[in-house]
C-alpha cells in the first residue's frame, strides 16, 4: 500500500479479473499405465474373452484414451475366432473408427489406431481384414 499525504485513500494492488468468456486451460488427469492395464486385463478375464493386448497396443489405448466396452471385446473375440476358421494369421480388425492389427494365432492385438490417424495409413503384414 502507498500512503501519501496527497492521497486520501491508500492504493491497493489490482487483483486479476475473472472473465467467464475466457476459457481456462483444462488439466488432464494423470492416468496410470499400470491401473489401465490392470483394469483391462481384469475385465477381459471376468468376461472370459480370450484376447490379449501387446504392450504397444495398451500404450496406444492409454495415450489416446481409448476404452473398449465388454460388447466390443466380445466382438473382437468373435472376429478372431472367425478369422482363425478362415486360416488368417495376421488380420486388420475394423471396429467403428478404430483399426486393430491382430495376431490371430496368438489372439493378441498388436496395435490400435483410432479415428483420424487411421485415414491415409498403410497397414502392412496382414493377410486378411475383418469389418465388425
Amino acid at each position: 500500500m502507498i500512503n501519501d499525504q496527497n492521497f486520501s485513500n491508500p492504493i491497493r494492488p489490482i487483483r486479476p479479473i475473472d472473465r467467464p468468456d475466457v476459457q481456462k486451460p483444462v488439466s488432464r488427469p494423470e492416468v496410470s499405465k499400470e491401473s489401465f492395464e490392470k483394469i483391462l486385463s481384469e475385465e477381459i478375464s471376468r468376461q472370459k474373452i480370450d484376447v490379449t493386448f501387446s504392450a504397444h497396443a495398451m500404450n496406444r489405448m492409454r495415450l489416446n484414451r481409448i476404452e473398449l466396452t465388454t460388447q466390443q471385446l466380445r466382438k473382437i473375440g468373435n472376429a478372431i475366432d472367425r478369422a482363425e476358421e478362415k486360416g488368417a494369421r495376421e488380420a486388420l480388425l475394423i471396429l467403428g473408427d478404430m483399426a486393430l492389427v491382430t495376431s490371430i494365432r496368438n489372439r493378441t492385438i498388436i496395435t490400435v489406431v483410432d479415428g483420424d490417424r487411421m485415414r491415409e495409413n498403410i497397414f502392412t503384414n496382414i493377410d486378411s481384414a475383418v469389418i465388425l
